[in-house]
């Protein structure tokens, strides 16, 4: 049993091949799949059933600083969809000090984030809609080398 080590700073996200950053303090990115992979169905003496979905659609949402430059990226992606239909790009979350891949290769702007000002800086959050993912590894961490 040795020591692990996790470095948000690691977590190295894109959407179209650009690197995202200026992440918000706290949780910076959540992947919410669409639903459960199998439902399952039990019959009056008791048989159980299970169906597979073929859903691997995901929710993400990357919060960002206020003032991260992403904000502009984003924004100008989500007006491409808004305006062209061409807001589409690949999504990739890699976590380099442990062993998670998630990649769809089908991405865009769900919806903005909400805007507020205040005294002091505030957070984005963006919210991303995926198509079929093409990888799903989410994985643990190594252990520290000394």
């Amino acid at each position: 049993m040795g020591l692990k080590t996790y470095d948000p700073a690691k977590v190295i996200i894109t959407l179209g091949g650009i690197p995202i950053t200026g992440f918000a303090d706290g949780t910076f990115v959540a992947v919410t799949p669409a639903g459960d992979r199998f439902t399952k169905k039990v019959g009056a003496d008791g048989e159980v059933s299970r169906t597979k979905s073929n859903d691997n659609t995901s929710r993400v949402t990357i919060t960002l600083k206020q003032t991260s430059l992403s904000n502009t990226y984003l924004n100008t992606l989500k007006e491409a969809d808004r305006l062209l239909n061409g807001g589409v790009r690949p999504l990739s979350i890699t976590d380099l000090s442990g062993t998670t891949i998630l990649f769809w290769p089908q991405a865009w702007i769900a919806s903005p984030p909400d805007q507020e000002f205040a005294k002091e800086e505030g957070d984005r959050a963006w919210n991303i809609d995926t198509g079929q993912a093409a990888q799903e590894i989410i994985g643990g961490h190594v252990d520290t080398v000394v």
